[in-house]
Protein backbone atom coordinates (compact mmCIF):
# COMPACT_ATOMS: atom_id res chain seq x y z
CA UNK A 1 0.00 0.00 0.00
CA UNK A 2 1.20 3.36 -0.39
CA UNK A 3 0.04 6.03 1.96
CA UNK A 4 -2.94 7.16 1.25
CA UNK A 5 -4.22 3.53 1.18
CA UNK A 6 -2.74 2.38 4.60
CA UNK A 7 -4.74 5.50 6.07
CA UNK A 8 -7.66 4.82 4.15
CA UNK A 9 -7.18 0.76 5.43
CA UNK A 10 -6.84 2.25 9.28
CA UNK A 11 -9.95 4.03 9.09
CA UNK A 12 -11.96 1.10 7.40
CA UNK A 13 -10.43 -1.24 10.19
CA UNK A 14 -11.99 0.98 12.96
CA UNK A 15 -15.03 2.24 11.68
CA UNK A 16 -16.00 -1.63 11.03
CA UNK A 17 -14.89 -2.81 14.49
CA UNK A 18 -16.02 0.27 16.55
CA UNK A 19 -19.51 1.70 15.36
CA UNK A 20 -18.47 4.16 17.58
CA UNK A 21 -15.86 5.79 15.17
CA UNK A 22 -17.23 8.44 12.93
CA UNK A 23 -15.20 10.79 10.28
CA UNK A 24 -16.52 14.49 9.98
CA UNK A 25 -14.63 17.43 7.01
CA UNK A 26 -15.30 18.63 4.18
CA UNK A 27 -15.95 16.74 1.20
CA UNK A 28 -14.83 13.84 3.08
CA UNK A 29 -17.98 11.71 1.98
CA UNK A 30 -19.11 11.76 -1.22
CA UNK A 31 -16.00 13.11 -2.77
CA UNK A 32 -13.77 11.01 -0.99
CA UNK A 33 -11.69 13.59 0.20
CA UNK A 34 -9.76 16.35 -1.36
CA UNK A 35 -6.71 13.37 -1.43
CA UNK A 36 -9.18 10.16 -1.61
CA UNK A 37 -8.27 9.03 1.78
CA UNK A 38 -11.33 8.22 2.50
CA UNK A 39 -12.68 7.21 -0.45
CA UNK A 40 -15.47 4.51 -0.54
CA UNK A 41 -16.33 4.75 3.32
CA UNK A 42 -19.56 6.27 3.07
CA UNK A 43 -20.50 4.06 0.54
CA UNK A 44 -19.86 1.22 3.13
CA UNK A 45 -20.92 3.16 6.05
CA UNK A 46 -23.40 5.75 5.52
CA UNK A 47 -23.54 9.26 5.89
CA UNK A 48 -24.48 8.88 9.65
CA UNK A 49 -20.76 7.94 10.57
CA UNK A 50 -19.24 9.93 7.16
CA UNK A 51 -20.59 13.33 7.53
CA UNK A 52 -20.02 15.83 4.92
CA UNK A 53 -19.44 19.54 7.09
CA UNK A 54 -19.30 23.31 6.04
CA UNK A 55 -16.25 24.71 5.44
CA UNK A 56 -15.74 25.96 8.92
CA UNK A 57 -12.74 23.91 10.36
CA UNK A 58 -13.55 25.45 13.85
CA UNK A 59 -16.43 24.07 13.74
CA UNK A 60 -15.69 20.65 12.25
CA UNK A 61 -13.36 20.42 15.72
CA UNK A 62 -15.57 22.01 17.80
CA UNK A 63 -18.84 19.54 16.94
CA UNK A 64 -16.03 16.38 16.99
CA UNK A 65 -15.12 17.70 20.53
CA UNK A 66 -18.33 17.41 21.88
CA UNK A 67 -19.15 13.90 20.03
CA UNK A 68 -15.47 12.73 21.89
CA UNK A 69 -17.40 13.89 25.08
CA UNK A 70 -20.53 11.66 24.58
CA UNK A 71 -18.70 8.70 23.79
CA UNK A 72 -17.74 8.96 19.90
CA UNK A 73 -14.82 8.60 18.45
CA UNK A 74 -14.45 11.48 16.21
CA UNK A 75 -12.06 11.65 13.40
CA UNK A 76 -11.89 15.09 11.98
CA UNK A 77 -10.04 15.88 8.92
CA UNK A 78 -8.90 19.26 8.11
CA UNK A 79 -7.61 19.15 4.31
CA UNK A 80 -4.42 21.15 4.95
CA UNK A 81 -2.55 21.65 7.68
CA UNK A 82 -2.82 25.44 6.87
CA UNK A 83 -6.64 25.65 8.01
CA UNK A 84 -5.73 24.16 11.16
CA UNK A 85 -5.03 27.43 12.44
CA UNK A 86 -9.19 28.62 13.38
CA UNK A 87 -8.95 25.29 15.61
CA UNK A 88 -6.39 26.21 17.53
CA UNK A 89 -8.81 27.86 20.41
CA UNK A 90 -10.88 24.42 20.71
CA UNK A 91 -7.86 22.66 20.65
CA UNK A 92 -5.95 24.12 23.02
CA UNK A 93 -8.80 25.66 25.33
CA UNK A 94 -10.73 22.88 25.36
CA UNK A 95 -9.74 19.12 23.74
CA UNK A 96 -6.20 19.39 25.17
CA UNK A 97 -7.71 20.89 28.70
CA UNK A 98 -10.83 18.47 29.67
CA UNK A 99 -8.94 15.66 31.25
CA UNK A 100 -7.15 18.16 33.57
CA UNK A 101 -10.69 20.65 33.79
CA UNK A 102 -12.38 17.44 35.43
CA UNK A 103 -9.66 15.90 37.15
CA UNK A 104 -10.30 12.75 34.74
CA UNK A 105 -13.96 12.21 34.74
CA UNK A 106 -13.76 13.15 31.42
CA UNK A 107 -11.64 12.41 28.14
CA UNK A 108 -11.61 13.43 24.25
CA UNK A 109 -10.72 10.50 22.38
CA UNK A 110 -10.73 12.43 19.29
CA UNK A 111 -8.18 12.36 16.06
CA UNK A 112 -7.48 15.70 14.05
CA UNK A 113 -6.55 14.84 10.74
CA UNK A 114 -4.40 16.86 8.56
CA UNK A 115 -1.98 16.93 5.07
CA UNK A 116 0.73 18.72 5.69
CA UNK A 117 4.08 20.43 4.02
CA UNK A 118 5.17 20.97 0.93
CA UNK A 119 6.51 19.65 -2.30
CA UNK A 120 3.13 19.02 -4.18
CA UNK A 121 3.33 22.51 -5.87
CA UNK A 122 0.13 23.60 -3.80
CA UNK A 123 -1.17 27.08 -3.35
CA UNK A 124 -0.87 29.79 -0.40
CA UNK A 125 -1.88 27.77 2.89
CA UNK A 126 -1.88 24.49 1.61
CA UNK A 127 1.97 23.83 2.38
CA UNK A 128 2.65 24.63 6.32
CA UNK A 129 4.44 22.61 8.56
CA UNK A 130 3.85 24.11 12.48
CA UNK A 131 3.74 21.17 14.31
CA UNK A 132 5.74 23.01 16.99
CA UNK A 133 3.20 24.91 17.53
CA UNK A 134 0.88 21.95 18.72
CA UNK A 135 3.43 20.03 20.31
CA UNK A 136 3.62 23.48 22.80
CA UNK A 137 -0.20 22.94 23.61
CA UNK A 138 -0.13 20.38 26.89
CA UNK A 139 -2.54 17.15 27.13
CA UNK A 140 -2.29 17.07 22.91
CA UNK A 141 -0.56 14.89 21.38
CA UNK A 142 1.36 15.56 18.02
CA UNK A 143 1.53 12.32 15.57
CA UNK A 144 3.78 12.43 12.12
CA UNK A 145 4.07 9.06 10.59
CA UNK A 146 6.96 8.62 7.37
CA UNK A 147 5.82 5.61 5.55
CA UNK A 148 2.83 3.74 5.11
CA UNK A 149 3.15 0.52 7.42
CA UNK A 150 3.29 3.54 10.14
CA UNK A 151 0.64 6.01 9.36
CA UNK A 152 -2.15 2.88 9.68
CA UNK A 153 -0.75 1.60 13.06
CA UNK A 154 -0.10 4.82 14.37
CA UNK A 155 -3.50 6.05 13.09
CA UNK A 156 -5.14 3.08 15.16
CA UNK A 157 -3.28 4.30 18.19
CA UNK A 158 -4.22 7.60 17.68
CA UNK A 159 -8.41 6.49 17.18
CA UNK A 160 -7.89 4.07 20.08
CA UNK A 161 -6.33 6.52 22.14
CA UNK A 162 -8.21 8.54 25.17
CA UNK A 163 -6.87 11.78 24.19
CA UNK A 164 -6.81 13.84 21.75
CA UNK A 165 -4.18 13.12 18.55
CA UNK A 166 -3.73 15.60 15.83
CA UNK A 167 -1.75 13.56 13.27
CA UNK A 168 -0.29 14.84 10.49
CA UNK A 169 0.14 13.53 6.73
CA UNK A 170 3.17 14.14 4.53
CA UNK A 171 1.05 14.88 1.10
CA UNK A 172 4.74 14.86 -0.54
CA UNK A 173 4.94 10.98 -0.07
CA UNK A 174 0.96 9.95 0.24
CA UNK A 175 1.96 8.62 -3.05
CA UNK A 176 5.44 8.55 -2.96
CA UNK A 177 6.01 4.86 -2.36
CA UNK A 178 4.51 1.65 -1.50
CA UNK A 179 5.57 -1.04 1.07
CA UNK A 180 3.97 -4.25 2.24
CA UNK A 181 0.86 -3.23 4.68
CA UNK A 182 -0.66 -5.84 6.69
CA UNK A 183 -4.63 -6.00 5.30
CA UNK A 184 -5.76 -6.75 9.19
CA UNK A 185 -5.09 -4.12 12.50
CA UNK A 186 -2.66 -3.42 14.54
CA UNK A 187 -0.92 -0.73 16.35
CA UNK A 188 2.30 1.33 16.74
CA UNK A 189 3.34 2.81 19.64
CA UNK A 190 2.79 6.74 19.95
CA UNK A 191 5.86 8.58 21.55
CA UNK A 192 8.16 5.81 20.34
CA UNK A 193 10.79 6.76 17.92
CA UNK A 194 12.27 4.14 15.67
CA UNK A 195 15.80 3.58 14.38
CA UNK A 196 15.78 2.92 10.77
CA UNK A 197 19.28 1.98 9.94
CA UNK A 198 22.00 1.76 12.61
CA UNK A 199 25.87 3.10 12.48
CA UNK A 200 28.32 4.39 14.05
CA UNK A 201 29.58 8.10 12.39
CA UNK A 202 26.30 10.17 13.42
CA UNK A 203 23.21 10.38 14.49
CA UNK A 204 20.21 11.47 11.72
CA UNK A 205 17.10 12.68 12.97
CA UNK A 206 14.03 13.67 11.24
CA UNK A 207 10.06 12.75 11.10
CA UNK A 208 7.55 13.17 8.61
CA UNK A 209 8.57 13.76 4.68
CA UNK A 210 12.28 14.28 5.59
CA UNK A 211 12.65 10.93 6.59
CA UNK A 212 13.04 9.68 3.03
CA UNK A 213 15.43 12.57 2.08
CA UNK A 214 17.93 11.32 5.24
CA UNK A 215 17.45 7.58 3.96
CA UNK A 216 18.99 8.93 0.50
CA UNK A 217 21.53 11.04 2.22
CA UNK A 218 22.55 8.64 4.23
CA UNK A 219 22.82 5.93 1.14
CA UNK A 220 25.22 8.57 -0.71
CA UNK A 221 27.17 8.83 2.45
CA UNK A 222 27.89 5.50 2.88
CA UNK A 223 29.36 5.28 -0.80
CA UNK A 224 32.09 7.29 1.08
CA UNK A 225 32.53 5.22 4.04
CA UNK A 226 30.29 7.73 6.40
CA UNK A 227 27.72 5.24 8.15
CA UNK A 228 24.60 7.69 9.90
CA UNK A 229 22.50 6.42 12.46
CA UNK A 230 18.59 7.24 11.01
CA UNK A 231 16.21 8.02 13.56
CA UNK A 232 12.66 8.62 12.93
CA UNK A 233 10.88 10.00 15.77
CA UNK A 234 7.46 9.44 14.23
CA UNK A 235 5.66 11.40 17.19
CA UNK A 236 7.12 14.89 18.74
CA UNK A 237 4.01 15.16 21.74
CA UNK A 238 5.45 12.79 23.45
CA UNK A 239 8.81 12.98 22.07
CA UNK A 240 10.73 10.01 22.70
CA UNK A 241 14.38 11.84 23.62
CA UNK A 242 15.77 8.18 25.41
CA UNK A 243 16.33 6.30 22.03
CA UNK A 244 17.98 9.84 20.51
CA UNK A 245 20.08 10.10 23.19
CA UNK A 246 20.98 6.44 23.42
CA UNK A 247 22.15 7.18 19.85
CA UNK A 248 24.11 10.44 20.52
CA UNK A 249 25.86 8.20 23.09
CA UNK A 250 27.05 6.01 20.58
CA UNK A 251 28.12 8.32 17.71
CA UNK A 252 28.89 11.53 19.50
CA UNK A 253 27.37 13.92 16.59
CA UNK A 254 23.81 14.69 15.51
CA UNK A 255 22.42 16.74 12.57
CA UNK A 256 18.11 17.01 13.06
CA UNK A 257 16.15 17.86 9.91
CA UNK A 258 13.08 19.26 9.83
CA UNK A 259 10.68 20.89 6.82
CA UNK A 260 9.42 23.72 9.35
CA UNK A 261 10.49 27.49 9.28
CA UNK A 262 14.10 27.47 11.89
CA UNK A 263 13.53 29.63 14.66
CA UNK A 264 11.51 27.77 16.77
CA UNK A 265 11.10 24.25 15.52
CA UNK A 266 10.87 20.79 17.21
CA UNK A 267 14.92 20.54 16.16
CA UNK A 268 15.26 23.36 18.63
CA UNK A 269 13.67 21.13 21.30
CA UNK A 270 15.59 18.22 19.92
CA UNK A 271 18.96 19.86 20.29
CA UNK A 272 18.01 21.93 23.55
CA UNK A 273 17.62 18.42 25.45
CA UNK A 274 20.54 16.77 24.13
CA UNK A 275 22.79 20.03 25.44
CA UNK A 276 21.12 19.35 28.51
CA UNK A 277 21.99 15.52 29.04
CA UNK A 278 24.37 14.42 26.90
CA UNK A 279 26.53 17.48 26.43
CA UNK A 280 29.72 15.26 28.01
CA UNK A 281 29.84 12.80 24.84
CA UNK A 282 29.35 15.09 21.81
CA UNK A 283 32.13 15.16 19.95
CA UNK A 284 30.92 18.30 17.54
CA UNK A 285 27.73 20.84 18.51
CA UNK A 286 24.19 19.43 17.40
CA UNK A 287 23.49 20.89 13.74
CA UNK A 288 20.01 21.89 12.28
CA UNK A 289 18.86 21.85 8.58
CA UNK A 290 15.58 23.43 8.53
CA UNK A 291 13.06 25.42 6.47
CA UNK A 292 14.11 29.15 6.43
CA UNK A 293 11.87 31.98 8.63
CA UNK A 294 10.15 32.76 5.59
CA UNK A 295 5.94 32.40 4.23
CA UNK A 296 6.52 29.06 2.37
CA UNK A 297 6.81 30.11 -1.09
CA UNK A 298 5.01 29.44 -4.72
CA UNK A 299 5.74 26.13 -6.30
CA UNK A 300 9.12 27.78 -8.41
CA UNK A 301 10.65 28.29 -5.26
CA UNK A 302 9.17 25.71 -3.10
CA UNK A 303 12.02 23.04 -3.30
CA UNK A 304 14.51 25.66 -2.59
CA UNK A 305 13.35 26.31 0.89
CA UNK A 306 13.09 23.23 2.09
CA UNK A 307 15.91 20.92 2.97
CA UNK A 308 17.38 18.79 0.35
CA UNK A 309 20.14 16.52 -0.22
CA UNK A 310 23.15 18.77 -0.52
CA UNK A 311 21.76 20.51 2.75
CA UNK A 312 21.55 17.58 4.47
CA UNK A 313 25.07 16.06 3.71
CA UNK A 314 26.66 19.25 3.71
CA UNK A 315 25.59 19.75 7.50
CA UNK A 316 26.63 15.83 7.89
CA UNK A 317 30.33 16.63 6.52
CA UNK A 318 30.30 19.79 8.95
CA UNK A 319 29.93 17.53 11.93
CA UNK A 320 32.58 15.04 11.07
CA UNK A 321 35.03 17.46 10.31
CA UNK A 322 34.96 19.10 13.71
Amino acid sequence: MNMVEAINNALHNEMKSDDKVLIIGEDVGKDGGVFRVTDGLIQEFGEDRVIDSPLAESGIVGFAIGLALYGFKPIAEIQFMGFLWPCLDQLSSHASRIRNRTWGRYTVPLVVRAPYGGGVRALEHHAESFESILAHIPGLKVVIPSNPYDAKGLLISSIRDPDPVVFLEPKRIYRGFKEEVPEEAYIEEIGKAKVLVEGDDLTLVGWGSMIPKILKARELMLEKGIKAEVIDIRSISPYDYHTVHKSVEKTGRIVVVQEAPRTLGFASEIISRINDNEMLNLKAPAFRVTGFDVPFPYYKMEEWAMPDLDRIIKASRQVLKW
